[in-house]
């Protein structure tokens, strides 16, 4: 933990970056339960939790391309300022669909919502080797992760809490903590213009096919496994997560029976398990070798799978807690070493496209996996579907251990910081 307060009184880039994701993402996780727990009320229907997520969905798969080609091309930081400016406005439309009680405008602003977002979550990851030192590096990504699971707890907590003390407020917030994260980034600043890739000078040809920019990209990605590795792990994970987003709805209200609260409780111990997992998994990334990291990432995908099938049987609600818990602590020591590694491997030039295209990625298949978690919630019990999320999330571990036992992730050249386009960080008013 002194590592995580040393780098916030150290880098002031990072701590204006830090201070405003945690005001954004706990009103994002705030808004999220909001949103359900509205739906479920307006129609107790599982179909209606499977739209919301399918219009977040497919507006992130359709922006990704596009966020990446943009965050290579054009400065970092404004991008992420209109982006944040964008989703205030957006978020504010949800005061509109409590009014009406019409769910089609919660699939709207749900839509808007996720279709500016990419621009802004790939800008933030992007920006991170810029606005870190090497030696800041795995710290910054720890403290980011954790904090973005903390801000869960907080946000889903809160959220379970907005039937009591008024959706309109929860929507309210999650706006204004827009306006609040734009504020923050405005105040980055890196010698040299960092928040500019440097790149070639754009001729005809690139301008009319950004299409051109972005397959290029994928091709950078297939040609380093590793990298193409951590993509593919992504997406096993997503079919049983995908399912795991809308579960999660209906266990705090059908399977549990415990209304927009108990959605919040599964929320919030999932986000605990986070935390736990990130903060274990900055310990841990400072102590293992790369063969060790590889060995980590089999087990923790086992460990995952096999603690959300057990949350999906229990009786106990106390117990499912625990073990949804486990289940996501797994999941983020993955994901901060994951993490860690794009951080040191993919090139600054290809790290918008990168970042945007593994997002894409996810989104993708966890559309696919809540359709059918939605369609099969018409036939089935929630606890079955859950089961087979888990089994489904835990196959990841047989794709990626092949993988390593047959030498195919190799360790690759470190490319992810330029140290000479970091700041120095002292800051005279700290």
């Amino acid at each position: 933990m002194a590592a995580f307060f040393d780098l916030l009184k150290r880098n002031r880039n990072y701590r204006y970056t830090w201070a405003g994701q945690v005001v954004s993402e706990v009103g994002d996780n705030f808004n999220n339960v909001a949103v359900f727990g509205l739906a479920l009320e307006i129609t107790h229907s599982g179909m209606v939790v499977t739209g919301i997520m399918l219009s977040r969905a497919i507006p992130a798969i359709l922006a990704g391309p596009l966020a990446g080609v943009t965050l290579d091309r054009f400065d970092r930081k404004k991008i992420m300022i209109l982006s944040d400016a964008v989703r205030a406005v957006m978020a504010l439309g949800f005061i509109l669909a409590l009014r009406t009680r019409q769910t089609s405008m919660l699939y709207l602003f749900s839509a808007a919502l996720m279709l500016a977002s990419p621009f802004f979550t790939s800008g933030r990851s992007s920006i991170l080797p810029t606005i870190a030192s090497e030696d800041e590096l795995h710290t910054a990504n720890s403290v980011t992760q954790t904090t973005q699971w903390m801000t869960l707890t907080v946000g889903a907590f809160l959220g379970g809490l907005s039937a009591l003390v008024g959706y309109e407020w929860a929507f309210l917030f999650n706006a204004l903590s827009f306006v609040f994260s734009a504020l923050c980034i405005s105040q980055l600043h890196v010698e040299g213009g960092g928040f500019r890739p440097a790149r070639a000078q754009l001729n005809e040809s690139t301008v009319v096919r950004p299409w051109h920019e972005y397959t290029e990209g994928l091709r950078y990605m297939r040609s380093t496994p590793l990298i193409f590795g951590i993509a593919l792990i992504a997406v096993g994970w997503a079919t049983g997560g995908g399912a795991a987003q809308i579960l999660f709805s209906l266990f705090g209200e059908l399977v549990f029976h415990r209304g927009t609260a108990g959605i919040g409780l599964i929320w919030s111990c999932a986000g605990v398990g986070l935390v736990i997992g990130g903060v274990f998994a900055h310990w841990l990334g400072k102590h293992i070798t790369f063969e060790g990291y590889k060995k980590t990432v089999f087990i923790c995908y086992i460990i995952h799978g096999g603690a959300y099938v057990i949350f999906s049987q229990m009786p106990s609600f106390g117990w499912a807690l625990i073990f949804i818990a486990l289940s996501r602590a797994a999941v983020a020591i993955s994901s901060v070493m994951n993490f860690a590694q794009l951080l040191k491997y993919v090139s600054n030039q290809f790290r918008g496209r990168v970042f945007s295209t593994i997002e894409t990625m996810n989104w993708s298949t966890m559309m696919l996996s809540m359709m059918g978690a939605g369609i099969a919630s018409q036939s089935y019990s929630p606890r079955t579907i859950g089961a087979v999320a888990g089994a489904l999330s835990s196959t990841t571990a047989i794709f990626w251990g092949w993988a390593h036992w047959t030498g195919r992730l190799p360790q690759p050249a470190a490319e992810g910081v330029e140290p000479e386009a970091v700041e120095i960080h002292g800051d005279p008013t700290a």
